[in-house]
C-alpha cells in the first residue's frame, strides 16, 4: 500500500531524508557524508547517485520499501525565478538544476534525486518553495544602477511554512495576511509578505542584516575600493563576504550560543556586535513595514537564532510599536516539504509545472 511521503534535502556535507506517513514525521536521519566522499565529483549535480544510493540503503535499513511511497519530494534548488508553490519535477526542471541557472548548491539535487526515486516507482515527485521564489513587485526590482536588477533569492521554504501557521492562528486564510518575516539562520532574510506574497526581500547573500557568517549590506564604495587594492583575489573575497564576516569576522565565531557565552562572561565587545546585528534586523524590519504601508498583521522571528532570547527582545523591543512580535523558531524544513506534497496529495493544492511559470 502506498502511504508514505519521502523528503529530501540535500546539504553541502549532508542530505536531511524522512519518511512521512501524512504530516506526520515517523522516521528521520541526516545522512553525513565526508569530505572525502564529497571530493571525488567535480559538480555538485555529479554526487547524486551517491547521494540517491545512500537514502535507499537508509530507507532498506529502516524497513520501508519504496513500494510503500506514495510520492517523493525534493528541497528545491537555484532554479529559475518562479511562483512561490508545490512543483511536479519535470524533465526541464531537471535540465535546470543540473546546469544550475542561478548557481551550484546542494538543494540543487533535491528534485534531481526525488524525480530518479519517483520515476523508478511511478510516483510523483515535487520540490517545494525553493530559494528561487520570486514574487516581487515590479519596484522592488530597481537597485539605482541599472546594470544590477535587485534579485529575490529568499528562504522561501521556511517564510512561507511560518506564514501559513501564524495566519491560521488568526483564523484567516495566508492570502488574506500582511506579515513581515525575519529567518535567523546563518543567512538572514527579512520579507514583507503583501497578501501572503514575498514581494520583496534582502539578498541574504549581498544584503540586509550581517549574520553569522555573512557581511550583508556592506558600503558599496569602500566594497569597491577593496576590491580594486589588489589584496583579496575574487574568490578570497566573495569567502570574505560569505563565510568571514558578520559574527564570524567581528569574533570569531558564527555560532550565537558561544557569542551569549562571551556576553555573559563580562565580553563588551560581543554584547555590541550582538546588540549591532539585533539593530540590524530590526531596522531591516522597519523597512519592510514601509513596503506595507504600515499594515501589518504580525512580525514573525523564525529561523535557528530566533531561540536566542537575547536577541529576539533585542529586536522585539525595536519593532513592536508596529505590531504584535510572533517568536516561531527553528526551520523546520522537512516538515514544510511533507506539507507542501501533502497539499496536493490531498488536493487542496495543485502542483504548478515550471515550465509553465518561468
Amino acid at each position: 500500500m502506498r502511504r508514505y511521503i519521502l523528503v529530501i534535502n540535500p546539504g553541502s556535507t549532508s542530505t536531511k531524508v524522512a519518511v512521512f506517513d501524512g504530516v506526520k514525521n515517523i522516521k528521520q536521519k541526516n545522512l553525513s557524508h565526508s569530505a572525502e566522499e564529497i571530493s571525488k565529483f567535480d559538480k555538485i549535480t555529479d554526487q547524486y547517485e551517491f547521494r540517491m544510493n545512500a537514502i535507499l540503503n537508509w530507507l532498506k535499513e529502516e524497513g520501508y520499501g519504496t513500494s510503500e511511497l506514495s510520492a517523493v519530494v525534493g528541497r528545491g534548488g537555484l532554479l529559475k525565478p518562479m511562483p512561490s508553490g508545490t512543483y511536479m519535477v519535470t524533465d526541464a526542471m531537471i535540465e535546470d538544476l543540473k546546469i544550475g541557472v542561478q548557481g551550484e548548491h546542494a538543494s540543487n539535487l533535491g528534485g534531481i534525486i526525488a524525480k530518479a526515486i519517483g520515476d523508478n516507482e511511478g510516483i510523483r515527485s515535487f520540490i517545494v518553495d525553493p530559494v528561487a521564489v520570486d514574487e516581487f513587485e515590479d519596484i522592488a526590482r530597481y537597485s539605482g544602477l541599472p546594470q544590477l536588477p535587485r534579485r529575490s533569492l529568499v528562504h522561501a521554504l521556511n517564510i512561507k511554512a511560518v506564514s501559513r501557521r501564524a495566519a491560521e492562528k488568526l483564523n484567516k486564510k495566508l492570502e488574506e495576511c500582511n506579515f513581515i518575516v525575519a529567518h535567523l539562520g546563518g543567512g538572514i532574510s527579512v520579507a514583507p509578505l503583501k497578501k501572503g506574497r514575498i514581494v520583496d526581500v534582502n539578498n541574504a547573500n549581498e544584503g540586509g542584516p550581517f549574520s553569522p557568517e555573512r557581511a550583508g549590506g556592506v558600503p558599496v564604495g569602500d566594497l569597491v575600493n577593496i576590491a580594486f587594492s589588489g589584496k583579496y583575489s575574487y574568490k578570497e573575497l566573495k569567502k570574505k563576504m560569505v563565510g568571514q564576516a558578520g559574527l564570524v569576522g567581528y569574533l570569531g565565531t558564527n555560532d550565537a550560543r558561544e557569542v551569549e557565552a562571551m556576553i555573559e562572561r563580562g565580553d563588551e565587545k560581543a554584547a555590541l556586535i550582538f546588540k549591532a546585528m539585533a539593530y540590524q534586523i530590526a531596522k531591516e524590519i522597519g523597512a519592510c513595514a514601509a513596503v506595507l504601508s504600515g499594515k501589518v498583521d504580525k512580525i514573525i522571528l523564525t529561523g535557528g537564532l530566533a531561540h536566542s532570547k537575547r536577541l529576539t527582545q533585542e529586536i522585539s523591543q525595536r519593532v513592536e510599536f508596529i505590531c504584535p512580535v510572533e517568536l516561531i523558531p527553528g526551520e523546520d524544513e522537512m516538515q514544510a516539504l511533507a506539507e507542501g506534497a501533502y497539499r496536493v496529495i490531498n488536493n487542496q493544492e495543485t502542483a504548478k509545472i515550471y515550465e509553465e511559470e518561468v
